[in-house]
């Protein structure tokens, strides 16, 4: 029985085997390693992986597909919200101390499935995701740039990013409205010692109004910290490298 997209989880289906063979060489999964998939659907690129790794966990929503994914045994099935999977108690039970995590994630919830993973990147070794271009285009921005923002500084904070493949709407059922991409994102080993609830406040209040210099904006909120340290205000919240506001962050944790 042919399962109908749904749009209230963001479905939107895979179907360019060119494309699929791309994201899995990209990839480039090993026999036993413990891969995790985010929507596996209809297992356009859980099949290819499978054939190369022997097992996959997988994380499923809709309960329609979670049945269909249980009649395979070398699919172990997780059927949940992934916003509520504990990453950590996941890598517990498959006895490893870090996971691969792939997925084409729905593209309403990328972000906060962004910053869940980020609470628990201690047990990531890597993740490659398909997520709209102009999200992607923002995590991996450099400053001075129009794509540059929180998303931006957060993220590099934590992660070293790469764009890796460039997927039109055309590759999928039902097509989407916006072009697609593939990311690569590798947890840094020794990324900048900081209290990251810290950070997105900072990064918040920088980048609150875009247009103004920091003296109108950061400058008021530091002063209000008690922060009498050196930092040129004097500037836009997009003209600050990631390294400076991991900086600024540090002294005032």
């Amino acid at each position: 029985m042919k399962h109908i997209p749904r749009k209230r989880f963001g479905q939107n289906f895979l179907t360019d085997h060119g494309i699929i063979d791309a994201i899995v060489d990209a990839i480039h999964p090993q026999a036993g390693e413990p891969v995790v998939e985010i929507g596996p659907g209809l297992m356009a690129l859980t099949q290819p992986l499978v054939e190369r790794l022997g097992k996959i966990t997988v994380i499923e929503l809709d309960r329609d597909l979670a049945v269909r994914l249980r009649l395979r045994p070398e699919l172990d099935v997780v059927e949940s919200d992934v916003l509520k999977v504990d990453f950590r108690v996941l890598a517990q039970r498959l006895g490893v101390p870090r996971l691969r995590v792939v997925g084409n994630l729905p593209y309403n919830i990328s972000s906060p499935i962004l910053f869940h993973l980020m609470d628990c990147v201690d047990v990531v070794q890597d993740q490659h995701f398909m997520l709209q271009k102009e999200v992607i285009d923002r995590m991996v921005a450099d400053a001075g740039s129009s794509d540059y923002g929180r998303l931006s500084v957060m993220l590099q904070w934590r992660y070293a990013m790469e764009n890796v493949l460039f997927v039109p709407p055309e590759s999928f059922d039902p097509p989407p409205k916006v072009n697609s991409a593939v990311v690569r994102m590798v947890p840094k080993a020794e990324p900048a010692a900081l209290n990251p609830q810290l950070l997105e406040e900072l990064v918040r209040v920088a980048f609150s109004q875009r247009r103004k210099i920091l003296r109108n904006t950061l400058g008021k909120w530091l002063e209000e910290k008690g922060f009498a340290g050196d930092f040129d205000l004097q500037r836009r919240a997009e003209e600050v490298p990631v390294r400076e506001y991991e900086a600024l962050a540090a002294a005032l944790s």
